[in-house]
């Protein structure tokens, strides 16, 4: 920019000296008033970053607290599930006693209507029984005449047509689980009417395998 002097000639405003006729006591208060202004702005953002940072840890502790909450609840009902259960192992135990009594008391069961239900399906055509007297005995006790390891005997009374049928019954039983040692102790003629018969005592030794084992095998087995 320049200006025209009284003669005419153009003088730029750059080239003139520069005079300051502002008292300083003005520019010091301007200088201090533009510093005012830059710390207050300062300070704001201060205050703003603070006040972001509190909220901040607010939402962190209020998500910890409900944390912290939640695991209490939790323990508390698992402590409650564990009193409700704590009962359990005296149940187990006093179960397991009670399973070994039974096994005790009927371990050595053994089901004389399956042995009298075969028998009907097993007995020769030719030869009927009139009576049958299981006797069982500890595994221990001796009988007898009794096999090795048996557990009682059996004896039968009955009629056959002839000797051969009586050995056909002996051979019968010897096939029976259960039964071991099949034997005749008498076997004497008779007539029913004008039919000869024979008629027969016989025995057979009970062994373990006639246990039912209902209360010994494991459960499934």
């Amino acid at each position: 920019m320049s200006l025209m002097t009284e003669t005419g000639a153009a003088v730029s405003l750059d080239s003139l000296p520069r005079v300051n006729l502002l008292p300083p006591e003005i520019a010091e208060s301007r200088r201090f008033r533009r510093i005012q202004i830059g710390l207050g702005g300062a300070v704001l953002g201060a205050v703003g970053v603070v006040a972001l940072l509190y909220v901040a840890a607010s939402s962190s502790v209020s998500s910890a607290q409900s944390d912290f909450d939640s695991a209490t609840a939790t323990h508390t009902s698992l402590q409650n599930q564990t009193a409700q259960y704590r009962d359990v192992t005296a149940v187990y135990a006093r179960a397991a006693a009670a399973k070994a009594m039974l096994t005790s008391a009927m371990g050595e069961e053994v089901r004389y209507s399956l042995f009298l239900n075969d028998l009907g399906l097993s007995i020769p055509e030719n030869v009927w029984l009139k009576n049958v007297t299981f006797a069982q005995t500890a595994p221990t006790t001796a009988t007898p005449g009794a096999a090795a390891g048996a557990v009682g005997t059996v004896t039968f009374t009955g009629v056959g047509f002839s000797h051969d049928d009586v050995a056909l019954w002996l051979e019968s039983l010897a096939t029976e689980k259960g039964y071991a040692n099949p034997y005749f102790s008498n076997s004497t003629e008779a007539l029913i009417g004008s039919r000869k018969t024979v008629n027969f005592t016989s025995s057979v030794s009970l062994t373990t395998a006639a246990y039912s084992g209902r209360y010994t095998k494991p459960a499934g087995g």
